[in-house]
């Protein structure tokens, strides 16, 4: 007897898709806004910030934003996680960004146990993992575990973010990737 597979979802708070509207209406006006909206499909008129939303609408903006902006997928994802930390998380959540530590490196840290606290405030959430090794005095190897595929530029966007946010420019290698064969990926991040 075959076993059907069964699907879940992963779902994305109305946070993260609110903050992809912020960012194109901040940078490019409502109307464009409009636009990626009905290029994506998506008929939602606003999104709320505690609501759960399926994987697939975001990643249906996403790929509406790359079109409409002509940018590949890849640097919406940065530009988004850029956008993430030094907007979005650092203007609405900055008791808990402040939390992560007084620089980069400590905040870097921290991260293994930042989605801890995230979860308290959105306990649906599917977080992703980090773990850190090779910790040296500029640089340090951050590792990214996810059930979501592709986000890798987004973690890129992130930590691009937190060194805008820490005033500390930034080099990112990405060592290993899922794109790879990998089991997850590995940056190496330099200051």
């Amino acid at each position: 007897m075959e076993h059907e597979r069964i699907y879940f979802p992963l779902v994305m708070y109305g946070i993260v898709n609110r903050a992809i509207e912020d960012l194109v209406v901040a940078n490019f006006g409502h109307d464009k806004w409009e636009a990626i909206k009905e290029r994506s499909g998506i008929d939602i008129d606003f999104f709320i910030s505690s609501e759960p939303y399926d994987d697939e609408v975001t990643f249906r903006l996403a790929g509406a934003v790359g079109q409409e902006m002509n940018m590949s997928v890849g640097e919406v994802l940065v530009a988004f996680g850029e956008w993430w930390v030094v907007k979005t998380t650092s203007e609405k959540y900055t008791g808990l960004m402040q939390s992560g530590g007084s620089n980069l490196k400590e905040f870097l840290l921290n991260l293994p146990n930042f989605h801890n606290r995230v979860m308290l405030i959105y306990p649906k959430l599917t977080p992703p993992e980090f773990k850190v090794s090779d910790v040296m005095e500029r640089s340090i190897h951050l590792h990214y575990f996810s059930k979501r595929e592709g986000l890798q530029e987004f973690v890129r966007g992130l930590i691009q973010g937190l060194g805008k946010m820490y005033e500390t420019p930034v080099n990112i290698e990405l060592l290993q990737t899922r794109d790879d064969g990998s089991m997850h990926e590995i940056f190496k991040i330099s200051w």
